[in-house]
């Protein structure tokens, strides 16, 4: 390794007389692809008397760049609240050109929190280990470092009126905007007069609205508050008051300004929620309103002004002749918005409304909705008079069948349907058919559905001359037994020459069949016709009839199916074409599906060779969006799958579609269709049988999964426990989350030697220990030989820090306590304490003094003097605070007592909460100091 050290006195004689020069620094490294350490250091150089070293990180610290940052050679011996200030520059040189080096130029004020800075993606490691570039030569990389040491200014200590003759103005809480335009109005002496500042109005509004500021930001809290303060407003307002203090010069003051209240707007509630509602005077009359939202209701004049003042109210003493101190608490209820109205314009304001005042639009949409809602009633009030028939038809099947529909024959709420008066006579139906459809009366005949014992539809018998002879509403009552409001009809027209022709006699041994083809090329299933055939006859009668309807030549060979039911499964049978109809149970209604004949050699060329496959693929299919875990509210993919389709099969479909190798690295997440997110455990490998099984959420039925790639198989992983860990850094100011994963029977110990291995400690010996931290407190220290299969990180925070070496010399006169950070909510009205940021332990010696020991978080916390000081020390006992003073003994407050589960009594640190806040725990409301985090899996 080659060291040089240059001073660039050339830039000497420039800098100001308090900055001492900038100083070069060059570090040869020899053998770089050799070095197989995460980090690596260079020796220390002085620069202004200061102890500096370069770090690099050779491999990249987490990411595929070179890592590079100027380091504090000596930050761990340094005394406390030390800093400097530096600007400088890295530089990697390029040894073929040198004008193609990289270097990059920043500043920092290093301290004990940061003691380094630089780069984290200083260049690409590609272009570092690329020998053309030019960068590593002979395997040799040249490290170049300026640096200028500034002068840190001291204000604390800074006194400007003795340094510059001139005095500043204390920043006071974001007034150093105010402070910077103060003191450049102040050096312009000719702005020395009075100023005088407002608003001048050159007239009012007939209708004044004023808006009470109940809502604003709380700057010391960072949050909205509501305002719930007493503010009385009058019944009548005079704006003309003092002169017409409130109008401009040039206003005209010959129009009375008296205001009479004619509205108040309520809010009751706080901030984060509440309810609204009005009291109002429609008329200016005497007598208020409430209008809550559908109720209305009278009120008097101290319900609608006075208890809307908002402020504090006296509960009623219960026992007078004691000396009690009254109950005061704050009234959440309270005016936010005032309408006024103008004496002189109330006539014009409190108007009649004829229709003429309202837009034309309106008048139109509003008579429309009334047409509506009157014929909805009208339609209500006569429908016992009234039956409604839906007529199916061949056309109907036709359309529906392989579209809509794949069982059964028709949805009868897509067919025409006729409102008809129940005493209609039956025949004046018809003539209404006949007229629609333009089927003559006599070549029409009807047919009564009727629902089956395995719950499908079909057409059962034809109604008789009788039956047609009687009136709509006779036919209902006598024909549908499952009384319903409808009557369903099937209309059988035959065609004779293209043209209607009357339907012939149907005997006690005509059969009417329904026929449906099916082709499994195109995988499609069409409705072709009907017949009658005779019981007693056979199928191999009807194969060329069937041929010709299907357009297939005379003798091509077909095979049958009968479609029995669909629900809750599907029931097709082969029919045998030489066995009579009557032997294979055929009747009235039934539909016989049909395909040619597929050789078997010929099955395999087809996804569903048959009817039954392909009923059942219908059936059963499901289209399953899936989503990325990572991003729950967007479909990244959509597949039709089967419903019967394994566990096995829908992984494997997820795997092939993303182009993953190995489908056991998917992992599924049900749907909770009543959050519409995740559910919060994964679906276990092979836990559930059929994609059905996954779809289902408490009896009903999504049609969404979500999947994540794992870096391992899941059967590997269920073996597994991974454990969210956050790491806190015994002298850094920052948090690592990492994530554990070791076999469940594993104990606490072996996830803290997992953590070493991943973390950086204070010093190669420290020794780590496992906090559960839940709302800020800590609850439990765990045992090195805990079993971590029961530990859970889902509500609780898995903390681990080392031990400080204090608490491994514990004596006989030291104790171990809890210290926690709180802060006394005073929003609505709640003064509990109210826990935040990291809690931690602290050993107190026999006679030491709460002096003695602020002294010590002090330095533990590192927080400055002028803001420690606002800090309050309590004894903590279920949550209620014992204020201590600086000569209190610390130690005679707690109880001997074993202080891991002793968390109800702890010292509390009161101070308000303002630093950033991010999530402390999955399921915690409660927030906690942003540090910087990182996060590794």
């Amino acid at each position: 390794m080659y060291v040089a050290q240059v001073e660039t006195a050339a830039t000497v004689e420039h800098q100001p007389v308090e900055d001492p020069p900038s100083m070069k620094f060059a570090w040869t490294i020899e053998n770089f692809s050799r070095l197989n350490t995460k980090k690596h250091y260079s020796d220390t150089f002085v620069v202004s008397g200061y102890k500096w070293r370069v770090l690099i990180f050779p491999k990249g610290n987490n990411v595929d760049h070179l890592s590079m940052y100027l380091d504090v050679a000596d930050s761990a011996t340094l005394p406390y609240g030390w800093s400097r200030y530096a600007q400088f520059s890295l530089a990697i040189v390029n040894q073929i050109h040198n004008k193609y080096s990289i270097r990059k130029d920043t500043q920092h004020q290093f301290n004990a929190r940061e003691s380094d800075w630089g780069f984290t993606s200083f260049m690409a490691l590609s272009d570092l280990y690329d020998p053309s570039r030019g960068y590593l030569v002979n395997d040799t990389v040249v490290v170049e470092a300026e640096v200028a040491v500034r002068k840190i200014m001291d204000y604390w200590a800074y006194d400007s009126k003795k340094e510059t003759g001139f005095v500043g103005l204390k920043n006071q809480g974001a007034t150093c905007y105010m402070n910077s335009l103060l003191q450049t109005l102040y050096y312009i002496p000719y702005f020395r007069k009075d100023a005088r500042k407002g608003v001048l109005f050159i007239d009012f509004p007939p209708v004044l609205q004023l808006q009470l500021k109940r809502f604003e930001y709380d700057f010391m809290r960072d949050t909205m508050v509501k305002i719930n303060d007493r503010y009385e407003f009058p019944l009548q307002l005079d704006l003309d008051r003092e002169n017409g203090k409130y109008l401009s010069p040039d206003a005209d003051r010959s129009v009375r300004n008296l205001y009479t209240l004619h509205s108040v707007l309520v809010h009751s509630g706080g901030v984060h929620g509440g309810h609204y509602y009005a009291f109002i005077r429609p008329t200016l009359s005497d007598q208020w309103f409430k209008f809550d939202d559908e109720r209305v209701t009278k009120e008097d004049i101290k319900r609608a002004l006075e208890e809307q003042y908002g402020g504090e109210e006296e509960l009623p003493q219960t026992n007078p002749g004691f000396n009690n101190t009254p109950f005061k608490f704050t009234k959440y209820s309270n005016a936010y918005m005032l309408v006024y109205i103008r004496e002189s314009d109330k006539d014009n304001i409190i108007c009649n409304v004829d229709e003429k005042d309202i837009a034309e639009h309106l008048r139109i949409r509003l008579k429309k909705v009334q047409e509506e809602k009157a014929d909805r009633k009208r339609y209500k009030a006569q429908a016992h008079l009234f039956t409604m028939i839906r007529v199916a038809r061949d056309e109907d099947l036709m359309e529906q069948i392989g579209r809509d529909i794949y069982f059964d024959l028709v949805d009868h709420e897509k067919v025409r349907s006729f409102r008809i008066q129940k005493q209609t006579p039956f025949n004046l139906f018809k003539e209404e058919v006949a007229k629609e459809f333009g089927i003559p009366v006599q070549l029409q005949r009807f047919w009564i559905w009727a629902k089956r014992q395995n719950h499908t539809y079909r057409p059962n018998r034809p109604l008789t001359h009788e039956e047609e002879a009687q009136s709509v509403g006779q036919l209902r009552e006598v024909t549908n037994k499952a009384h319903s409001a409808e009557l369903k009809l099937f209309l059988e027209v035959e065609l004779g020459d293209l043209r209607p022709i009357p339907p012939p006699d149907k005997t006690k041994e005509d059969i009417l069949l329904f026929f449906k083809l099916y082709d499994p090329e195109k995988e499609e299933l069409r409705y072709v016709g009907r017949l009658f055939v005779k019981s007693t006859g056979k199928p191999i009668e009807i194969l060329s009839k069937l041929n010709q309807m299907a357009g297939f030549a005379p003798d091509e060979e077909i095979e049958l199916y009968e479609e029995i039911k669909f629900e809750p499964t599907v029931m097709c049978e082969h029919i045998d074409k030489k066995t009579s109809f009557r032997l294979c149970q055929i009747e009235d209604g039934d539909i016989i599906c049909f395909q040619k004949l597929t050789p078997l050699e010929s099955e395999t060329e087809f996804r569903y060779p048959d009817v039954p496959s392909f009923l059942e693929y219908v059936h059963n299919r499901q289209m399953v969006h899936f989503r990325s875990l990572d991003k729950p509210k967007e479909d990244d993919f959509s597949l039709e799958l089967s419903k019967l389709h394994t566990y096995d099969d829908v992984v494997e479909r997820v795997a092939r579609h993303i182009g993953l190798d190995d489908p056991s690295k998917i992992r599924l997440t049900a749907h909770n269709c009543y959050s519409q997110q995740p559910k919060p455990q994964s679906i276990r490998y092979r836990s559930l049988e059929h994609l059905s099984d996954m779809l289902v959420h408490y009896n009903q039925s999504s049609d969404i999964l979500y999947y994540e790639v794992l870096d391992i198989p899941l059967p590997e992983l269920q073996g597994l426990k991974t454990l969210k860990v956050v790491f806190h850094h015994a002298t850094k100011d920052e948090v690592v989350i990492h994530n554990i994963r070791l076999p469940k029977q594993s104990t606490v110990g072996d996830v803290i030697n997992e953590l070493k291995t991943k973390v950086e400690l204070s010093h190669p010996n420290a020794e780590l220990r496992l906090l559960e931290v839940f709302y800020h407190k800590i609850y439990k220290i765990f045992p090195l030989n805990e079993k971590i299969e029961n530990i859970n990180d889902q509500y609780w925070t898995l903390r681990a820090e080392e031990i400080p070496e204090e608490e491994k010399n514990i004596g006989p006169h030291d104790r171990l306590i809890h210290v926690y950070h709180f802060t006394k909510d005073s929003a609505q009205n709640q003064m509990q304490a109210q826990n935040f940021g990291e809690p931690f332990f602290m050993v107190v010696h026999e006679t030491e003094t709460l002096a003695d020991v602020k002294l010590r978080i002090q330095k533990k916390l590192q927080v400055a003097d002028e803001e420690f000081s606002k800090w309050k020390f309590a004894f903590m006992s279920l949550g209620r605070p014992e204020y201590l003073q600086d000569s209190d003994v610390v130690f005679t407050r707690f109880q001997r007592k074993d202080v891991y589960g002793a968390w109800e009594q702890y010292l509390g640190l009161e101070h308000s909460d303002n630093a950033p806040k991010r999530a402390y725990a999955v399921n915690q409301n409660r927030h906690t100091y942003e540090k910087p985090v990182k996060i590794y899996n």
